[in-house]
């Protein structure tokens, strides 16, 4: 992030069978030393006044459009709701057009028929504008709310966002007026009135990682009395399982290893790990004189118990299929106006350490500044 010059992101890291959270990183941030003393009246205003803003804790505090990392949602949606099998196929297109509108593929040119793999792995748009269309408004807030969007996580931390998950009352209620097709769309792949927290993205894909337990994320284990003897032990907190089948949670599960292997994340493959996962780019803010939006990046991933390859991608793909992970990763880039996207970059980085990995697969191309879609078109 200090190469690129992004000022501000979260990186998350957390158990998925207990809801522990491991590592919790919010950029900007303050010295906590300043504090350790009693911080004086003049430091502790110019803190406040500071309009990056360093004392909002942008993993819990902040909220933001999730992108392509909310299809997830979608995709689980429409297999629970049996809108579509694995092996159904949907025809993408370079744009799905209602009246004068054109509803873009970030693929300029389509991707043609795919199942949910093959939608999943290359995010196509449209496929995900259709899997919308097929679920409606009301029925995606269902099951984004299943995955813990919309609400408060819980997490032992003050000031947390609740997020939005729109809805045709919800829209009504607020603008007065009910949901139109084209924004249906826009909320099947993260954009339009969506907003999540990075607590609530990592805590759904925990959800995923570990077969359908949505647990209350912790920081806390243990709390202690002042002589240093242990008065209680935090329990792992179960808000609820999710009513989702689990061979719906092993498809998408296997649908987010397609995401790495068909080389969407560029290099994240060769790692000597097996990982799954997805990537977003959220378009929000006020366009340049090109008419284009500014975009922030999203990634997380999750690896199974049994992290290394094994030479073999069907046995690494059973290791995904499984629920016994015991991480998951997340990193958010505000911003970022690069090439590719600099938050997959920054969770591979930390896999490498965090599994002694020996090479460095870092990639500086993809942090160039750039428009992420202007690339790509």
């Amino acid at each position: 992030m200090n190469i690129v010059g992004i000022k501000r992101g979260a990186f998350l890291a957390m158990n998925p069978q207990n809801g522990e959270i491991l590592a919790m990183v919010s950029l900007p941030s303050y010295d906590n030393n300043e504090f350790a003393q009693g911080i004086s009246t003049s430091e502790y205003r110019k803190l406040l006044r500071d309009p990056d803003k360093p004392m909002l804790n942008v993993a819990i505090n902040e909220q933001y459009p999730p992108g392509s990392t909310y299809k997830l949602v979608t995709g689980t949606g429409a297999l629970q709701d049996g809108k579509i099998s694995p092996t159904s196929r949907v025809k993408t297109e370079p744009f799905i057009e209602i009246g004068k509108w054109k509803y873009w593929d970030w693929n300029k040119e389509g991707w043609g028929p795919l199942n949910i793999f093959g939608g999943f792995g290359h995010s196509s748009d449209t496929f995900f504008f259709k899997l919308a269309g097929m679920l409606g408004i009301d029925r995606l807030a269902y099951w984004a709310h299943q995955f813990g969007f919309g609400k408060p996580t819980g997490i032992d931390l003050p000031g947390e966002a609740g997020g939005i998950v729109p809805t045709d009352e919800w829209k009504r209620r607020t603008l007065n007026e009910g949901f139109f097709t084209g924004e249906l769309y826009q909320a099947g792949i993260g954009q339009g009135y969506n907003a999540v927290t990075a607590i609530q993205m990592l805590n759904a894909y925990a959800a995923l990682a570990n077969g359908g337990t949505l647990y209350k994320p912790q920081l806390v284990r243990k709390i202690l009395d002042p002589e240093g003897n242990v008065v209680e032990r935090v329990q792992p907190e179960v808000i609820r399982k999710l009513d989702i089948d689990k061979s719906v949670l092993r498809t998408m599960r296997a649908a987010a290893r397609r995401v790495v292997t068909i080389r969407h994340t560029y290099n994240l493959v060769d790692l000597p790990i097996v990982v799954a996962g997805k990537s977003g780019t959220a378009e929000f803010g006020v366009r340049d004189k090109q008419g284009r939006l500014p975009f922030s990046n999203w990634f997380v991933a999750f690896v199974p118990k049994e992290a290394r390859k094994t030479g073999s991608e069907a046995r690494d793909l059973q290791a995904v299929r499984r629920e016994d992970s015991e991480l998951v990763v997340l990193a958010y880039a505000d911003d970022s106006r690069t090439t590719g996207n600099v938050a997959t970059e920054i969770v591979k980085y930390f896999l490498q350490l965090h599994y002694d990995i020996k090479i460095d697969l870092r990639q500086r191309w993809v942090l160039e500044r750039d428009n992420f879609y202007n690339a790509n078109s």
